[in-house]
């Protein structure tokens, strides 16, 4: 008997240095796990291509909780267009561009909605221009999707974008998209660059607000097909794009503004313009196409563009300001936050703003003068 209760203690202690053992385990394997993604995601946010995109989103989550009263979503005509130091200096307001290259319209809704995490603006800006390109066209260069899916943070809402941006069956698969060191494991050298250390968590400020400042001259003739009359539809997969994300907008209770910058625009763009301008009202929401007013902008195709007419310089950015600030006073009550001290870095923006801009001014006048024109993209 003596020794089956032996035994008996035996088996139930080594049972239970076995079942500590395994917990022991397992929380060695949680906190690995845990440290690994710990060291995983800054070097994942360091590695990432650097340049303006990455900056100004860097830059945006930077931007304290619900200070932002406007944010503008688009494609590249929205950052060298609107300059947010210069608006914040003359009204007050907070605006912020979540903008990059050819980005596809559908990722404004996704884009949107990544905003709304950390702000509640008073307004949704919208850059229509690339709505009128064919989805399929800009889905063959999945670069346009990765300016906006590498460009955000790690978080569901980012897994969101990118099943709704990425067909299941790409080549490259989903996961590079979803682990994307994938496709920047190469890039070790950027880990040498002292400004990428800044890019550790994804959170720094941006000097100029996502402003980017351009100062050469690309000179072409104004378009004649501003406040041209008739419509063109645009492709079915852009308006069910629209329709989608002005139903998220009403569905939210968003006020949004949907804009077309002044550029060099053909007569079947304008016409698409027109197109999207009638969906847009019918749902309750303004449409602003800046071709309509090119004398009242006072733009100059011949001077205030930086490559021939498709984005305005420095000179006719300030102009393209000027025009949204008077076209916000007018329709919209938007608060002036000057004089608060959060918002201290929107002050040392609109200084930096003003020296920056009497450069390029300078620089561009020289330029024109001496007919020292900026090199065409072929």
């Amino acid at each position: 008997m003596e020794t089956g209760t032996e035994n008996k203690v035996n088996r139930e202690t080594g049972g239970g240095d076995f079942t500590v053992g395994a917990g022991q385990a397992a929380l060695r394997t949680i906190a690995f796990l845990a440290l690994f993604l710990a060291m995983l995601l800054p070097v994942s946010y360091m590695v990432r291509t650097n340049g303006d995109v990455k900056d100004r989103f860097a830059g945006f989550y930077a931007e304290k909780k619900d200070s932002l009263d406007v944010v503008m979503i688009g494609s590249s005509p929205v950052f060298p267009y609107y300059a947010a130091p210069k608006l914040w200096g003359e009204t007050g307001i907070a605006m912020y561009p979540l903008s990059t290259n050819v980005q596809r319209p559908a990722a404004m809704r996704y884009l949107m909605e990544e905003a709304e995490k950390t702000q509640s603006p008073a307004l949704y800006i919208f850059e229509m221009r690339m709505f009128t390109m064919d989805e399929a066209g800009l889905m063959e260069n999945m670069a346009y999707t990765r300016g906006v899916t590498d460009n955000l943070k790690y978080s569901p809402q980012r897994i969101r974008t990118i099943r709704g941006l990425v067909p299941e069956d790409d080549e490259e698969g989903r996961l590079s998209y979803y682990i994307d060191i994938m496709k920047y494991h190469t890039n070790w050298k950027m880990l040498a660059l002292p400004s990428e250390w800044a890019n550790m968590f994804y959170c720094h400020s941006h000097p100029l607000k996502g402003y980017t400042f351009r100062d050469e001259v690309g000179p072409q003739p104004m378009p004649a097909c501003g406040g041209m009359e008739g419509v063109l539809a645009i492709s079915e997969e852009q308006e069910a794009y629209l329709h989608d994300l002005l139903a998220c907008l009403k569905e939210n209770g968003q006020e949004a503004l949907f804009i077309v910058s002044p550029y060099g625009e053909s007569p079947e763009e304008q016409q698409m313009f027109n197109y999207m301008a009638r969906i847009v009202e019918e749902s309750g929401y303004a449409f602003l196409n800046m071709n309509d007013y090119y004398e009242e902008i006072g733009i100059v195709f011949e001077e205030d563009f930086a490559d021939y007419g498709s984005h305005t310089n420095a000179v006719g950015a300030e102009k393209c300001t000027d025009f949204l600030r008077e076209y916000l006073a007018e329709h919209y009550t938007i608060p002036d936050h000057r004089g608060d001290a959060s918002y201290e870095s929107w002050d040392e923006a609109y200084k930096l703003w003003q020296t920056r801009q009497n450069e390029a001014v300078e620089t561009i006048r020289e330029r024109i003068a001496n007919k020292e024109y900026a090199q065409r993209e072929e």
